[in-house]
Parts: structure tokens; sequence; C-alpha cells
């Protein structure tokens, strides 16, 4: 296999070992099979048009087309000309499954369904990933900037996994990108062999690229150990999740307003009720008078498409001083302050953060962002509630029984918001819901009813273990089959009221916790939860509970509580694992003088950070900065080499110059048949006569600092496009820079002086320097450089081709140190005893 030809399969599988980074994101992993088959034919194409060959630029263009031409027949080839070729319609219909699949990232939880929208993202953004690369590494022939595409690919599947074997998929990624650069190294080196460097490296060893090769894998290894290593170091890091610290939630802010999005919490929520071993998530203490009706909100879910629900994208704020009052909540209902201080876990990492609904006013440190319509608080730039205290005041709202029924109609953009159902919808979910409120006067008796049939009388049964499912015909299908758990329910009851003409949307978060003996509440992993919420006008979002066995029923909903008296609140469900308080009614309650003394609160300090505001600590902003920089410099390493390297050279080259110039005039050196201005020729010694040590030092620096100098001269061409030929003498690779370069006379006359001084420290008795060839290098680095493109130029400066002699050099520097560790070991093992030393 050509060296070309190796390069390009490198590519292609150097880009789907990074694309196997996204395959825990969806399921079934299908998708990989279909981007693998046209990630070679795009790369087959790209290796042909290669060979005829055409222009870098018609290369790229051909390979565009055809992945156009692939894609059209794989997603759009009933709406494209004869079922190839992508017209009107074909566009608008990737734009509708892009549309689709941009909304079906944010509306599932990982890992999502395999829809067709997110299948199109997935193979197309392979496609153009390796496209990129292929262009980089092959077409241009520079494998280093392809890490960047594939960086990116793993970067967004890194962002959104959460999985335990996330090191497995970098270990992959990284080999792959260490794979397409040895395979461009040794493409080069068959090429061009190494400059000087024909001779064995040891001896009776092989000459050319092996031991570059073989020590390009041991650095690569050691790099991966290194990567693996550095993430378990105590370095920032940035966690999410909507309801554990799994991920699955995702809160943005850019610190002066934006939007916010989440997905949805189906498969994070189950998870959680599923968890084999119950974990405490929050613990709070609060001076309600009772914990029942203390739900802990993260976020509503308000968009429905007739598959699920998902929170709409809002605008966000500061967060103010004193929340504005709750919309919809007029001043003839009932409501009375609670204080609740609140305090995360340390493993928990929300972006949103829990509170009591409605909030009137929060106190925190840290970065957190505000939206008005959920009236809920957000994490930015990475902030969450990991290990974070918290004091929340909210309004305890209590009102009747009469005071919902007799609500007047929602206005009118809450009615149009919220009632809105997609005509996707099974009729059975209307049908149903009319047969259930059958005889209901107003819209409170009506969500009474739905509350009663799913929570009572309408044979539901509460299973965990029940699939979330998907699809249009979710909803139906849980209500025939009548099981499963509370996202089911919520979901049901919500769309059901909407058919109803009744705002509705759904609320996440956690159930009332269990009370300890200590008077805190501690809320577990098992109390998570998802309930419906309906709107009426007066009144504002009101919670209705329709889980069976979950929560605690709302007292205005109760039969005893039709008229103006507000019914004895029951307690609060608790969860499996929790074990009863020896006195639970004591430690719930909070007396008046204890309110005042904040003394049901004082056992949870608040964080010492400065309350609703603070940046990230120091360390983290240090640590990141220092990342930063580390990557910075790590991309600037080929310049900053070549820089060095350029500035020893031509800085020992022209004192040794003038050294050996000076030495010249005073008759202590000089060479045959050549003199200074026309002076007299320094007296050859002759045959026998030994040069003196100053003499031969000086030599010795003469032959080094000149050969120093040419290679910075060949070097300086690599760099601008003309790469070294180590077959030629100095004097025909001279004349070939001179001819690829394009030189005048006067620049070229500069590159065949220092070939010239070459030859003579090469091969004249007397080897000595010349003087001014420094200056001479530097003017035909600069006629290079002005005859090259602004592209060619700038990648001489940030990506020299001769960098590579780094890595050659370290190879040459370990060789060298492994034969000597390797002799002295040898030696030291056959040492003579004194007794064998001894003669006869």
């Amino acid at each position: 296999m050509s060296g070309r030809a190796r390069l390009t399969l490198c590519s292609a599988a150097a880009t789907l070992m990074a694309s196997l980074a996204m395959m825990p994101l969806v399921e079934p992993v299908s998708w990989i099979l279909q981007a693998a088959f046209l990630l070679a034919v795009q790369s087959g194409v790209g290796a042909a048009t290669r060979r005829v060959p055409l222009a870098r630029p018609l290369t790229v263009l051909a390979q565009a087309l055809v992945s156009l031409l692939l894609l059209t027949l794989v997603f759009a080839r009933e709406q494209a000309v004869a079922g190839l070729i992508p017209g009107p319609r074909a566009v608008q219909h990737f734009a509708h499954l892009l549309q689709a699949g941009a909304d079906d990232v944010g509306r599932f939880a990982i890992p999502a369904p395999l829809s067709e929208g997110i299948r199109l993202m997935m193979v197309a953004g392979v496609l153009v990933i390796g496209l990129a690369v292929d262009t980089l590494a092959v077409t241009f022939r520079n494998a280093a900037p392809a890490g960047l595409p594939l960086l990116a690919l793993y970067s967004v599947a890194a962002g959104l996994s959460d999985g335990v074997a996330d090191w497995l998929w970098f270990l992959v990624a990284a080999a792959g990108y260490l794979m397409l650069l040895l395979a461009e190294s040794r493409e080069r080196l068959s090429r061009w062999g190494r400059v000087f460097g024909g001779a064995p490296r040891t001896p009776g060893g092989p000459s050319g690229p092996v031991a570059p090769l073989r020590t390009g894998r041991r650095i690569g290894a050691v790099a991966l150990g290194v990567a693996l290593v550095v993430p378990l170091l105590p370095l920032p890091a940035i966690g999410s999740g909507l309801l554990d610290g799994a991920g699955d939630g995702v809160g943005a802010g850019n610190g002066s307003g934006g939007t916010i999005s989440a997905v949805n919490p189906l498969v994070s929520l189950r998870d959680s009720l599923n968890q084999e071993e119950d974990r405490t998530v929050l613990t709070l203490r609060t001076d309600s008078g009772d914990i029942s009706d203390l739900y802990l909100r993260i976020v509503s879910l308000d968009d429905f498409d007739g598959t699920t629900w998902k929170p709409s994208k809002r605008q966000i704020v500061a967060v103010p001083d004193d929340f504005p009052t709750p919309a919809g909540l007029s001043p003839d209902v009932r409501r009375s302050p609670v204080t609740t201080r609140i305090r995360a876990a340390d493993w928990y990492a929300q972006d949103w953060l829990p509170m009591p609904y409605p909030p009137s006013g929060v106190k925190i440190s840290g970065n957190w962002r505000y939206e008005p319509v959920g009236m809920t608080l957000v994490g930015d730039h990475g902030q969450n509630t990991r290990g974070k205290t918290y004091e929340v005041t909210s309004l305890a709202v209590r009102p009747t029984a009469k005071q919902l029924a007799s609500a007047p109609e929602a206005a009118g953009s809450v009615r149009n918001d919220y009632t809105e159902v997609p005509s996707s919808l099974p009729a059975s979910v209307a049908k149903t819901a009319l047969q259930v409120t059958r005889g209901a006067r107003n819209d409170y008796e009506r969500a009474v009813d739905l509350q009663d049939w799913f929570a009572v009388t309408g044979g539901f049964e509460y299973d965990t273990e029940v699939q979330v499912g998907s699809g249009k015909d979710a909803i139906s299908r849980f209500l025939r089959d009548k099981r499963g758990f509370c996202v089911h329910y919520s979901f049901a009851m919500a769309a059901m009221a909407r058919t109803l003409g009744i705002p509705a949307r759904v609320a996440v978060g956690f159930a009332p916790g269990s009370p300890q003996a200590d008077g805190s509440v501690a809320v577990s992993l098992r109390d998570a939860h998802a309930w419906p919420e309906l709107y009426f006008e007066g009144v504002g979002w009101t919670r209705f509970e329709p889980t069976p066995t979950r929560g605690t029923t709302p007292p205005y909903t109760l039969p005893e509580n039709s008229g103006d008296a507000i019914a004895e609140l029951p307690q609060a469900s608790r969860s499996a694992s929790a074990a009863p308080s020896a006195q639970p009614s004591a430690s719930t309650s909070c007396s008046a003088a204890d309110k005042k003394a904040e003394a049901c609160l004082g056992a949870l300090p608040l964080d010492e950070a400065e309350q609703g505001g603070g940046g990230p600590p120091w360390y983290e902003i240090g640590g990141w900065t220092l990342l930063g920089a580390a990557a910075l410099l790590l991309a600037l390493l080929p310049m900053l080499w070549r820089m060095r390297r350029r500035s020893v050279r031509l800085a020992s080259a022209q004192h040794t110059g003038a050294a050996g110039a000076a030495a010249t005039a005073g008759g202590g050196g000089g060479g045959p048949g050549r003199g200074d201005a026309g002076g007299p020729q320094a007296a050859d010694p002759g045959p026998g006569v030994l040069l003196d040590v100053p003499a031969r030092e000086t030599a010795e620096a003469a032959v080094a600092h000149v050969l120093a100098v040419w290679r910075e001269l060949t070097d300086t061409a690599w760099d601008y496009g003309i790469a070294p030929d180590d077959a030629l003498t100095p004097r025909r690779a001279a004349a070939r820079i001179v001819r690829l370069g394009e030189l005048d006379d006067t620049v070229a006359a500069s590159v065949h002086r220092v070939a010239g001084a070459v030859e003579q420290v090469l091969y004249a008795p007397r080897p000595r320097a010349e003087a001014g060839l420094a200056d001479e290098v530097r003017g035909v680095r600069a006629a290079l450089r002005a005859r090259v493109g602004r592209r060619t130029r700038v990648r001489a400066i940030l990506a020299p081709r001769s960098a590579v002699r780094a890595v050659w050099d370290l190879a040459d520097r370990w060789t060298a140190l492994r034969t000597a560790w390797a002799a002295r070991l040898t030696a030291l093992l056959r040492r003579p005893s004194g007794e064998q030393g001894q003669s006869l």
C-alpha cells in the first residue's frame, strides 16, 4: 500500500474512532455502521481524485458533492430529483429534519432514541468532520491541525455523555489521532528520508524512519497515559443533571441575559426512583408548621408536542432581590410566608435550583440567573448546586375549593399558550377526558375528577419498572395499560386537562421528604417526582396529585373541603427507605419564638461567600487559567521550538564565522585556494605537522557551525514548501532550492555561498568558517517568504514542517541514552574479579 493510500485509510479510521465517543448518546447505535460506510465512500472519492490528480480545491469539492449526494440518497430520496440530486424540496426536507433533530436533542435524556433528525445530525456530522480531517491530513499533507476537528467531534460527545467508560472513548479517539500523525510521518520519511541522517542509529542497526516511528509510538503512549491521569487530579469540574448528578439537565447563561432550555427528565427520573440504594439529595429545615405540602420544584415542562413534554426556551435575567407576585394570584387567596434553608449533597450537581413554589426571594452564593415565567433559578457559567446551602422565602398558598370552582376563565395569553394540543395527539385521549369528567360543572371539578380517576377510582397501578415510552401513542397506551409512575400520570393528566380547555403544565422536582429526629427533613433520590400544575385565574398555578401512593393529596381537592374552611393537612408520604422519626410532629413544627430567633434554620448556616452574587472561587479561576495557558503553549510549541533553533544556529554561526575570519587574517587558519579579499593565502604546514589544540578546536567548531547554518537554510526552505533531498550534494541541493524557490541572482548567490562553505568544511584539509553566513540565510528566508502566499507564510510560522526534527532529536537522545546505559551495564557485568585479574 502506498504512503498516500495508507494516510487516507488512517484519516478515515481516526474520524471513525473519534465518532465512537457519541455511541452512548443514542440508542440503537446502528447509525455508526451507516456513517462508517458513507465515510469510506467519501474517503475513496478523495483517494481517486488525488490519483488523477485534480487540484486540491477540486478534490475537496468533489468529496463534498459526493457526500451531499449520499446524504440525499439516504435521507431525502423521495424529495430529490431522480432520487439523488437535491432540489428545493430536498433542501426543505433537510431543514425540517435538522430542526426536528435539534428539538429531539433538547427533549430526550441520554440515551436518546434514534429519531430520523438525530440520525441525520450524527451521520452528517461524522461526514463533515471526516471531510475536514481528510482535507487537512491527506489533501494538504498536514496531519497536525487535523486534530482540531477530531477534538471538536470528541468534545461534543464528552460534553453530553456521563458514562463511566468515557476514558475509554478518549483513549480510542486519541489513539486514532496518533495513528494519523505516525502515518503522515512515515509517508514523509518514505519520500524524503532524513537530512544528514542516513547512517544507522546503532551499529549494524537499520537506518531510516524505523527509530523515529518507534519513538513516536512511545511518546504517544506516554502522552495518552498522562492525559488519562490528569483528570484524576483535583482540577475544577463542571457537572449537571436535572434530578441527579448524572448530567441529564442543561442550564445555560452568559451573565447578561440569554435563554435556557433543558432536556426531558423521563429517563433520569425513572433511574432515580429505581436506585437500589437510596441516597439523601437535600437536607432542609423550615419554619413551616407542616411539611406535607413542601414540594421542591426544579423546573416546569410547558411545551407539549404530542409525544412528550419539555421546557420552553425562556429569557433569563439577573436574580431580583424580591420576586414578583406569582401570575394569577389575587389578594383574596389566603397565603403565608415560609422560610426554608436547604443544603444540597456534595455529589448532587444540579443546574436548576430546587425551591418551594412560588418563591418570593432567594439567598444563595454563586452565579445564578432568574427565569421569570417559571420562577426558577438556573446556574450560569457552570454554576450548580453541589454542596450549596441556600435560603428560600416562599408563599404557602391555600385556596379554598369555592375559590377554585368560581375562578373565571383564564386570560387569553395563558389560555392560548397552555391549552395548545397538537393534532398528533390520539383522539382517544380527549375522548377519555370527556368520559371521566362527565357531569362536572366547572374546570375545578373536572380537574378533581381527573385526579381522583388516576389516583383512586380508575384502577391504575404505580410501577417504576414501566418504560417511559415515546411516540404519539405513549399517552393512549398508558391509559389502556394503567401502569406507570409519576411521569406517566402527570403527563397524561396535563394533556387531558388541555383537551378540556384547562391551562396545564408539568412540574418536576421532589415530593416532601422525611422528617428526622433532629428537626431536619431529608429528601432522597426516591422522592424525585413529577406532578401536574393547572392554572386557575385568581389562584394561579395550582398543584394536583394524580399519582397513586406518592406525594400528598392537596387539601383543596378533598371532598370534605368543599366550603371555605381549611381542612387539616395530611402528613407527607415517606420514601421507602426513610426511617420514621421518634417525634415527627415536634420535628416539623416551629414555635413563634423559634421563628423569631431563626432557631429552626440555624443548624444549616448559609455559605460564607457573598449571598446572591460572587464569582467562582480563586482556585477555580486559577485552574482554568493554567489549563488554558497549557493548551495555548502546547499549540505554540512547534513555533517556539523553531524560533529557538533558528536563533541558536544563526547566532552561533555568526560568532564562529567572525572568529574564523579573525584567525585567518592572523595567519592561524585558512584553506587552500581561498583567501580574504585577494590577500595572501595561509601557508599549509604540510604533511606530518599537527595543528595545535586551539586550531583543532576552531576547525571542529567551524565544521559544526557551518553545518548548522546549512541545516537552517534547508529547514527554512522546507518550511516554505521545498522539501529536503538527502541524495543531493550541497551544491546540487542549493541549485534545487534556487530553482524551486524561483530566487533571483542575488539571493541565489547567497544560497551557493552557504553551500560552498559546507563543501569547504567537509572536504578541505583545513576547515574554516566564513563570516556573514547568518546574514545570507536571513536574506534567503526573506526572499522565500516574499514569493509564497499568506497561508504558507502563516503555516511556516505557526506549524513549520521542519519542527518534526524535535521528535527526531528526542528519538536520537533516547537512543543514545539507552545505548550508553546498556554499555555501562554490560561493562559492569563483564568486569573480572580480583582473583581472575591476577597473572600466573
